[in-house]
């Protein structure tokens, strides 16, 4: 789940049922999804620090020597505020694949079609050439690894090309006010479903915390190295196979129980064909995702959020969206019926209405215990 949602977001979705047609003969039973490498169970593991990681996958170290990385530049046309599109994809601030220097660029890496590779983003002023507008924004991009040209080609849609803020115009003052302090913020889409995937099911009902430690811990034990001169500790998500390999204990170990970790398995079996559905049209792709069991309203909507780039894919049965949309909109604690009915007017725009609040929008007062981080490695 993104930073700027707070250490403590949560998640109610619920899971979808059954195996339909589209998925026919995929869905893996839970011992074929947990025949990992061998490995002792009796690995002791100390409970609030990290362990170590399974050595049952190799893991590669990065390389320092950042000469042979791609470049590229490309102007903006429009406003653009590169954090407030990008932090999005950061899952917590250990997140391995995400990283913000200390000079404020960002870092990502990604396991693209032609492999594994690392992105570093910069702005930098532009030069009026042909190229250039007044109000364009010259971001300045490096790749390093296998997938160095695939990160390249695809700056444009991370960084909302494909976007039309113009089709929102809010009539409520707050949306109005929150629109002109935040001109740069552009719905992007990264194209990689199951990077988007894996941990939306990892945030599935518990602490933001609980989730970011998960999915921390996973990709630094599966992962690879990250290409190029990526800061220190920067890892390339595993590919479904590995997802598909990672035993049942070590699972446990990074606290995420079997119905989650299954539903994890069962989208990896059929990665190739998840990684199809950003063109599809938004109903069509939400409703294959939603035929994965275990694949619920809100996770297919934040899976699109951010491997699609759908501007209208509101996340339902979000622990805080619908009590910080009620409390913007309309100066009251709403639930998720309360919230749609908020957002009607703004059909094919709700994810950046919700996206908008969530940034700048006004939380309403703390009243009762907040949710406990569990642990299911005392189990």
């Amino acid at each position: 789940m993104p930073d700027v949602r707070g250490a403590l977001r949560t998640s109610r979705a619920g899971a979808a049922t059954g195996t339909p047609e589209d998925w026919r003969g995929t869905a893996r039973r839970e011992a074929d999804v947990i025949p990992g490498p061998p490995r002792s169970r009796e690995t002791p593991v100390a409970l609030g620090r990290e362990a170590a990681p399974s050595p049952a996958i190799a893991q590669r170290a990065p390389d320092e020597d950042g000469s042979d990385g791609l470049r590229r530049d490309w102007h903006a046309p429009v406003p653009l505020s590169l954090h407030r599109t990008l932090l999005v994809h950061r899952r917590g601030p250990g997140d391995p694949t995400f990283r913000v220097d200390d000079r404020g660029a960002i870092w990502r890496t990604s396991l693209t079609p032609d492999g594994p590779g690392t992105l570093r983003l910069t702005v930098a002023k532009p030069t009026m050439d042909n190229s250039a507008t007044p109000d364009s924004v010259l971001i300045r991009a490096a790749a390093w690894g296998s997938g160095a040209a695939c990160l390249l080609d695809g700056v444009p849609d991370l960084l909302g090309a494909g976007d039309d803020p113009s089709a929102f115009q809010p009539d409520h003052p707050r949306l109005r006010e929150l629109a002109r302090q935040m001109p740069g913020l552009r719905i992007g889409r990264t194209k990689r479903v199951l990077e988007a995937l894996v941990p939306a099911v990892l945030e599935q009902k518990v602490v933001g915390m609980e989730a970011q430690r998960a999915w921390r811990r996973l990709v630094s034990w599966y992962g690879s190295g990250a290409p190029g001169p990526a800061p220190s500790g920067m890892r390339v998500v595993p590919a479904a196979a590995t997802w598909l390999a990672i035993p049942s204990w070590d699972w446990h170990r990074a606290g995420v129980e079997a119905i989650r970790a299954r539903t994890i398995a069962n989208a990896a079996s059929v990665a190739d064909r998840l990684e199809t559905i950003c063109a599809l049209p938004a109903a069509e792709a939400d409703r294959m995702l939603r035929s994965l069991p275990g694949i619920g309203r809100w996770t297919a909507a934040e899976v699109r959020q951010r491997a699609c780039g759908d501007p209208d894919a509101v996340s339902v049965g979000d622990y805080h969206i619908p009590a910080l949309v009620g409390w913007t909109l309309a100066g009251r604690i709403t639930d998720d019926a309360g919230m749609l009915e908020l957002l009607a007017p703004y059909a094919g725009q709700r994810y950046r209405v919700t996206r908008l609040i969530e940034l700048g929008g006004q939380a309403p007062p703390r009243r009762g215990p907040r949710m406990s981080i569990r642990d299911y490695r005392a189990l």
